[in-house]
């Protein structure tokens, strides 16, 4: 079945046509500088051919979630999922022939990157039973297949330079036809655009996309000249789905638009500049207050020197005799747990001397056997740096079961995630797991996070945009992305 895709108009009012069919077996590339009106084409193909065959638009600035609407295209926000949920719902698109709007505007190029590797391959590794024919749009090509290296990782450019690759080389035999555009040809990777049949080239500026335009419509170096001098929303086409010779096409008129749009002049607003100026500096000059001088902090006495201390005096008659009721004793506990928690200098300090610390604030409110044993603090302290101090034999009681295994000093980055999955809280960060564990090293934090993950206590999901949430399965408790 053959489909004639209505773009625009020539030079002299004949209508100029895309052959579908054969559209989808030789591929497009089109180029123009930034307002030469590239969107604007692709809109026109996709608005006009909507109803053939499926599309599918990997869209970096968020341009084409204008189709949902009168088009029926599923528009997804990458930014909200991973790179595995991103090439699960590829292949659901190809399963089901469901037009789609990939939108990566929230992300940074690097996750834009990892976000179209990961699409793309989902498109391309799918069952051959879902190889149904569908056009694959991606705009601002440049940035997933760049021709030189950019500011970012090089395992993330390779992965996405393949995806695009494979898409352009091998994606026919697939049923995929990609249909990439640029704003230069000089940053798109030559691997990738050698393999379209199909062009359509827009203003340019520049000699050497000049020069390279030029030579993919066949025409001669003095010629090209008339690239620099196309209207805006004009481009030259050629390829066996457009023209066997270069064609100029002024693109028609469409339905729906950008959400974004190009800039227009405004009137500015009357207002006088005085009291402009005076709106603009308010407070500006009112000096302000110098911040209170800090006071230095009382420097503690060593946990040994008021041992000594306390065994040469005399104990005093306000002292009470040593409770023997369990309440108290848990009071006691906590508190001087909380005291020891919040001083600032304790998270370098080791559990075995923090726990001569914890028997002398016993020792001064009149307890004179700790309630806890050296290994009862030590995971006591840990839980306190979670920020538990209290319920650990009963409401934190399976918790506590789950993480049998894991060393004691591991124990508060697990009751940490713990209670901020409990509350639907946010994930804890990497200085909050070092914190808890008595570190300031993130690389430790972090091998420690791995561990517990590699005993299948953690699952964590990363999203593109590099937010992370935590589950405990164990628990059936997961956290905030953060």
């Amino acid at each position: 079945m053959t489909f004639l895709v209505d773009m625009g108009t020539d030079a002299l009012g004949r209508s100029i046509t895309i052959d579908l069919e054969e559209l989808l077996a030789s591929r497009l590339l089109v180029q123009g500088n930034s307002g030469s009106g590239k969107s604007h084409l692709l809109r026109r193909l996709l608005e006009r051919s909507a109803d053939q065959v499926q599309q599918i638009i990997i869209d970096p600035e968020g341009d084409f979630v204008t189709l949902a609407g009168p088009h029926g295209h599923v528009a997804i926000d990458a930014v909200d999922y991973t790179a595995v949920e991103i090439g699960r719902f590829a292949a659901r698109c190809r399963e089901h022939r469901t037009s789609v709007v990939l939108n990566l505007e929230g992300l940074e190029m690097d996750g834009q990157m990892r976000c179209a590797a990961a699409f793309l391959s989902g498109l391309f590794d799918a069952p051959r039973e879902h190889w149904y024919s569908a056009l694959v749009v991606v705009d601002e090509a440049q940035i997933f297949a760049p021709a030189a290296g950019a500011e970012i990782g090089e395992d993330t450019r390779r992965a996405s330079l393949g995806a695009m690759t494979n898409l352009m080389s091998r994606g026919r035999k697939r049923g995929l036809a990609g249909i990439i555009a640029t704003q230069r040809l000089a940053k798109l990777s030559k691997n990738v655009a050698a393999e379209a049949s199909n062009f359509l080239m827009g203003r340019t500026f520049l000699d050497i996309d000049m020069a390279r335009a030029a030579d993919l419509l066949g025409m001669e170096r003095r010629q090209a000249e008339a690239i620099r001098d196309l209207a805006r929303g004009t481009f030259l086409g050629l390829g066996p789905a457009i023209s066997r010779r270069p064609v100029e096409v002024r693109i028609g008129a469409v339905e729906t638009s950008a959400r974004s749009s190009s800039p227009v002049l405004v009137p500015l607003p009357s207002a006088q500049a005085g009291d402009m100026k005076q709106f603009l500096l308010a407070g500006f000059d009112d000096p302000a207050p110098p911040p209170p001088p800090r006071p230095a902090p009382p420097r503690a006495a060593p946990a040994e020197q008021l041992l000594h201390a306390l065994e040469r005096a005399e104990k005093p008659e306000a002292v009470a005799a040593e409770p023997e009721d369990p309440a108290k004793l848990e009071a006691v506990t906590i508190d001087a747990l909380r005291a020891i928690v919040e001083d600032p200098d304790s998270s370098a300090r080791p559990a075995a001397i923090l726990y001569q610390d914890f028997q002398v604030r016993c020792r001064m409110v009149g307890v004179k056997q700790a309630p806890l044993d050296a290994s009862a603090f030590a995971r006591r302290l840990a839980a306190a740096r979670a920020g538990i101090f209290d319920g650990l034999d009963d409401e934190w009681a399976h918790a506590l079961n789950v993480a049998g295994e894991l060393p004691d000093d591991m124990l508060g980055a697990f009751l940490l995630v713990a209670r901020a999955a409990r509350e639907g809280a946010p994930c804890p960060t990497e200085e909050d797991v070092a914190r808890t564990y008595g570190t300031s090293s993130l690389g430790r934090a972090r091998r420690v996070m791995s561990y517990i993950e590699s005993r299948n206590l953690f699952v964590t999901r990363v999203d593109l945009s590099g937010k992370r949430s935590i589950t405990i399965p164990a628990l059936g408790w997961t956290t905030q992305s953060n």
